[in-house]
């Protein structure tokens, strides 16, 4: 089975491990997934990246908009996905033409840049104009890298707990699938891609459903620094290792 899937079990039992993390996270506060597992994967398939990351999130992301999605800023969902088009062509040409260790160097800087903004940009008003430019970044780092949540993460991070989780989640579904499709024709989404992100599901459905349980008490001001943090020491071992080797 492993063998189908480029993988020992060892390092797929940590990827697993990884995704179960990072989907408790996401599901509790609106992002994150790839945020925590993508390093893992940089650092134990590289070549696995983007499009399995991608793969796997659909089902997070699908759920996190269907579980609220009376709170979702519908007028948000569209700009941010109309700004990822162009976004989504750049982010295809730099996977088609970059090597998978120079691209998972790529992907820890983006770790890394992706968790600093995270935590430290200031408040951007929300409109059709901000919603289209964050979703042309969104749309080059989420293909590029499958990390695409922190542009339109900042755009809501002062709203409500429900607009912000429904809202991601609705963007991050409809700009993963344009992703995907882009990857497609570019002839970077592989079979055992597509096995391995199956196979990464149960996690994903496990650590949502365990999330559902900390909306109530959840301090995203204790968590979210701290889980941006690690993603950002885990961004900075992946680039020393595109580095030093």
């Amino acid at each position: 089975m492993f063998d189908a899937l480029h993988l020992s079990a060892t390092d797929f039992a940590w990827i697993l491990l990884s995704v179960v993390v990072g989907a408790l996270v996401q599901g509790s506060i609106g992002f994150g997934l790839n945020l925590i597992v993508v390093p893992v994967a940089a650092w134990l398939r590289p070549d696995s990246l983007p499009s399995t990351m991608i793969l796997m999130s659909l089902p997070l992301t699908a759920g996190s908009a269907l579980r609220e999605s009376a709170h979702i800023d519908r007028s948000g969902v569209l700009w941010t996905t109309i700004g990822r088009l162009p976004g989504v062509a750049l982010g295809a040409w730099v996977v088609a033409v970059l090597e998978p260790d120079a691209l998972a160097t790529l992907i820890g800087g983006i770790v890394v840049v992706s968790a600093l903004l995270s935590v430290l940009a200031p408040e951007i008003p929300i409109s059709r104009g901000s919603a289209a430019g964050v979703g042309l970044i969104a749309g080059a780092m989420g293909t590029a890298s499958s990390i695409g949540g922190p542009p339109i993460a900042l755009l809501y991070q002062y709203a409500r707990g429900p607009v912000l989780r429904s809202t991601l989640g609705a963007s991050f579904f409809l700009g993963s699938l344009l992703s995907l499709a882009a990857l497609a024709v570019a002839g970077e989404l592989a079979g055992w891609q597509i096995a391995l992100a199956i196979a990464l599901t149960p996690g994903v459905a496990l650590g949502l459903h365990l999330s559902r349980y900390l909306h109530a008490w959840l301090d995203a001001g204790w968590l979210r620094p701290a889980v941006l943090g690690l993603c950002a020491l885990a961004g900075l071992g992946v680039l020393l290792r595109g580095a030093f080797g």
